[in-house]
């Protein structure tokens, strides 16, 4: 079972994303107030599981890779593209695992690293809802959600 450590936005790109006590999801948005929502986006929101943090760098504080959220258990999850993440009400399409990493990455060069180009999980936004910390992350493969 995954579960959601911590929910993130910035309101610019390119910068660490503040930890926030919850989050709207808005259909084929994104995060309401995140500088990465856009209509249409194929990487509406992020993901970044915990214990790819913690193997990196166990003193960096949630939303330091710009992650949208960051969960627990969700690598023990098969996810793959195509699969179904449901948070709440909330349900996501994973679009993308891992992205290409520019030059200009202020992240990298905070950082020195970064794991988002291998480890990060995007997604859309079918269906909006709330996202908060400790809610219960669903990855459904091949099931029809919206009949659940």
């Amino acid at each position: 079972m995954s579960i959601v450590i911590s929910v993130n936005i910035s309101k610019t790109k390119g910068v660490p994303k503040e930890p926030l006590e919850k989050v709207i999801a808005v259909k084929n948005y994104g995060l309401f107030g995140d500088a990465h929502a856009f209509k249409n986006s194929n990487r509406q929101v992020s993901f970044l599981d915990f214990d790819e943090i913690m193997a990196f760098n166990k003193d960096l504080p949630f939303g330091s890779f710009a992650e949208n959220i960051t969960v627990s258990g969700l690598r023990d999850e098969s996810v793959f593209v195509g699969s179904i993440i449901k948070i709440g009400n909330t349900i996501i399409k994973v679009t993308q695992i891992g992205k290409t990493c520019h030059n200009a990455c202020n992240i990298k060069k905070l950082l020195g690293s970064c794991i988002m180009p291998k480890e990060g999980i995007f997604g859309v936004i079918l269906k909006g809802g709330l996202i908060k910390p400790n809610m219960v992350v669903e990855a459904i493969n091949g099931k029809d959600v919206y009949n659940r």
